[in-house]
């Protein structure tokens, strides 16, 4: 069985802060726990803050947190993030962060994943993994879900092509994005509105737990694209 559970009453991070120590302090983790931690407080402790007096400096933000933009209308602008990442306004986001203050896409988040992974091996001695996740639209449907930037300790995708259905046939295009759903699980128990930056997802299979990574499991390289 699957449990999600909230990391209540973490403080507010600032640059410089380790995320493992803050979770640790906050709540008693077990092995195989897998640790969801939203990208905006990635960013803060890694110092991914940008000042922002205006419109005008957000969109020129924007600009150059993109290697290309696919669409624009009005202020809204689908671009291709350094990254990898096709999002709305190149990840820049002025929500939970102060005033005249924009938090952009952590650098790495596979990285940023592992250095949080780690950290909470070392002072714990506990086999866990981390997903750095963040919100995102999605062509062709209304509503926002949360997905994985990056992961660490589990894997980005579960690959059951070869493999028999449950009537005997073989699969022959089921990849399952596992860190992606791990991190719309988490997400349920978080939320924009609830200063929940961190859950930890429990009981996952265990043979999901191998090192993973969103950057080369999970984005579509361009020639297998049919949208770009």
């Amino acid at each position: 069985m699957i449990t999600v559970l909230p990391v209540e009453g973490m403080p507010e991070v600032r640059p410089g802060d380790e995320i493992a120590d803050l979770v640790i302090a906050s709540i008693d983790l077990r092995e195989h726990d897998v640790v969801v931690v939203t990208q905006k407080i990635v960013s803060k402790a890694e110092g991914r803050l940008e000042a922002v007096a205006d419109d005008e400096g957000r969109m020129r933000l924007i600009e150059r947190e993109s290697v290309r933009v696919l669409r624009r209308r009005d202020e809204l602008v689908i671009s291709e993030t350094q990254q990898g990442f096709v999002c709305a306004n190149a990840g820049v986001d002025l929500s939970n962060v102060d005033d005249g203050v924009a938090a952009l896409l952590p650098v790495d988040s596979d990285r940023s994943a592992r250095h949080i992974r780690d950290a909470l091996v070392a002072r714990t001695g506990l086999i866990v993994a981390v997903v750095v996740s963040d919100t995102f639209g999605r062509p062709w449907r209304r509503g926002l879900v949360d997905v994985a930037l990056g992961c660490a300790g589990v894997a980005a995708i579960v690959d059951l092509r070869g493999t028999a259905d449950t009537r005997g046939r073989t699969l022959q295009a089921t990849e399952v994005a596992v860190a992606d759903e791990i991190a719309s699980a988490a997400e349920l128990v978080m939320g924009k509105d609830r200063d929940v930056p961190v859950a930890v997802v429990r009981g996952v299979d265990a043979s999901w737990l191998r090192e993973g990574s969103v950057k080369t499991e999970v984005i579509r390289p361009h020639n297998e694209d049919l949208f770009r």
